[in-house]
């Protein structure tokens, strides 16, 4: 007798495809493509890092659960970081939760905040996992257009904002864009929220990746906004630490035991190992990723003048921030018809801009975290000479 094939949740089934497996699946099937694909960069953590996890002796804490918000110790070296680089200071309204990366702190967030039927403002285009997640427990994300260097545009904002409404995320530094969100434009989202008595959501998973005089902002250094400004921060990008999955939330006192119950629920704590070996990145500091920035801005200033001189296919704004460019091209095809044509004909492994939100015109994320100065060379030339023969 025949069975009728069961299927996955209809809620499940509405979240778009993960376009970084979808890629990597791609890149394995033509061996040797240089990825600008996935946000990671080229250089890996601190040797000190490796120094700890190798000297730490046998003992029973190392092995069972630690704390579900993170072990003091690494919470009260975050705490003095987000004081002193963020102007954050935490108080007994607010909390600090240590998590597997800012992923999963935009998940407990979300969780959080909002009920199924919910909506949660994203300025388009947006990072696709912010966008899954709010699919994934029956919410809602409504997308709300940036200008045309890819900046909010708060009247939009207002306009977008309902009885259902129950947060605004903003990404700064951006990620698909690599735009650095204005400070006076992130203090009038911050009121507006307020205003509104709705969450302020801010991703700064970026926060050091900025480049000329630019300054990047944390909204949650306003004052008295701790009532409604919930911070997302990670390790991965800055400590070269994404598999390690470190990421930290500073968030409303009030909402630290529904936070507690969703990270219980599916991790019960970060790893205990990793949290160790944060100690020893953060010990070291920003000047860590500092010393990088040079070679990265390097690779993005070559990237971009070869994307200038073929300025009648693609266009690009110069953004300041982040490891990514989000590019338009003048062609009837689509971003992932672009992405597949380059990875299997000219070994250039990019994103498509359907996955950010982008379907009106065909957009690519180039991403140039990953690239050392050698790599860049050969990159650079497979990508621009891959768009000039497909598009031309």
């Amino acid at each position: 007798m025949s069975i009728k094939p069961l299927k996955a949740s209809q809620r499940m089934r509405n979240v778009q495809p993960p376009i970084i497996s979808i890629i990597s699946d791609l890149i394995k099937k033509n061996p040797d493509t240089i990825s600008l694909g996935q946000g990671v960069v080229y250089y890996g953590p601190p040797e000190t890092v490796f120094e700890k996890i190798s000297n730490l002796n046998y003992s029973a804490e190392h092995h069972v659960y630690s704390e579900v918000e993170g072990i003091p110790a690494l919470r009260s070296i975050i705490t003095k970081k987000l004081k002193h680089e963020n102007g954050i200071n935490l108080t007994d309204k607010s909390e600090l939760i240590v998590s597997a990366g800012s992923n999963m702190a935009f998940m407990n967030a979300i969780l959080a905040i909002s009920d199924p039927g919910d909506e949660i403002i994203l300025l388009r285009p947006y990072y696709f996992n912010h966008e899954m997640a709010i699919n994934m427990i029956n919410c809602k994300a409504v997308t709300v257009d940036t200008d045309s260097n890819y900046q909010p545009c708060l009247e939009k904002i207002i306009a977008a904002i309902n009885s259902k409404t129950r947060a605004i995320v903003t990404v700064s530094p951006n990620n698909p864009t690599g735009a650095v969100y204005e400070k006076k434009i992130l203090e009038k989202i911050n009121n507006l929220c307020r205003e509104k008595e709705i969450y302020h959501i801010s991703d700064e998973a970026y926060e050091y990746f900025i480049y000329g005089n630019t300054k990047h902002f944390s909204p949650a250094s306003i004052s008295d906004s701790y009532d409604y400004t919930i911070s997302l921060y990670s390790l991965s990008k800055a400590y070269g630490f994404a598999s390690w999955r470190i990421g930290y939330m500073v968030i409303p006192k009030h909402l630290s035991l529904s936070v507690k119950k969703a990270q219980d629920t599916y991790l019960i704590c970060p790893t205990r190992i990793a949290q160790e070996a944060a100690i020893s990145a953060l010990e070291i500091g920003v000047n860590y990723a500092k010393k990088y920035l040079n070679n990265i801005e390097y690779v993005r200033d070559k990237i971009y003048s070869e994307l200038r001189e073929i300025n009648d296919i693609c266009t690009a704004p110069l953004t300041m921030g982040a490891f990514y460019f989000l590019v338009k091209l003048n062609t009837n095809l689509s971003g992932l018809e672009i992405s597949e044509k380059l990875i299997s004909k000219y070994k250039i492994a990019v994103i498509p801009g359907e996955t950010f939100g982008m379907n009106d015109s065909c957009y690519l994320r180039i991403g140039y975290g990953s690239l050392n100065n050698e790599m860049a060379d050969i990159g650079t030339k497979r990508l621009i000479k891959g768009l000039k023969e497909i598009i031309t």
